[in-house]
């Protein structure tokens, strides 16, 4: 059962990922999964999702907005029972956390 369990939360981690890659920075042609924002994700035993997350920078302009659309879309997968993100800044983001696709659409390899 223990097994089955874990099985499902992996699945349903795969699943945020998914739509995590569908909300782009908008200043950057990058979806945030792969820029690196996304620190943690975290599903419970009730389908509750937690997200650790950063922004590119303190004062991103999309600090109020970014957060809520996580939450909302993630919180719109079917099963999932409530979405929460937090915003965190440390480790601070740094191009060194994005995906080597990332990297390559940006140009820095």
């Amino acid at each position: 059962m223990q097994v089955e369990m874990e099985l499902d939360k992996k699945v349903m981690e795969n699943t945020v990922i998914e739509v995590l890659k569908t909300i782009f920075d908008p200043e950057i042609p990058v979806d945030i999964y792969e820029l690196g924002l996304i620190y943690n994700i975290k599903v419970d035993d009730d389908v509750n999702v937690f997200i650790e997350m950063t922004l590119t920078s303190p004062a991103c302009p999309v600090a109020e907005t970014l957060p809520v659309e996580v939450e909302e879309k993630v919180a719109g997968i079917k099963s999932v029972q409530s979405a929460k993100v937090e915003i965190v800044f440390d480790p601070p983001w740094d191009k060194d956390m994005m995906s080597e696709e990332a990297q390559l659409e940006l140009g820095f390899i």
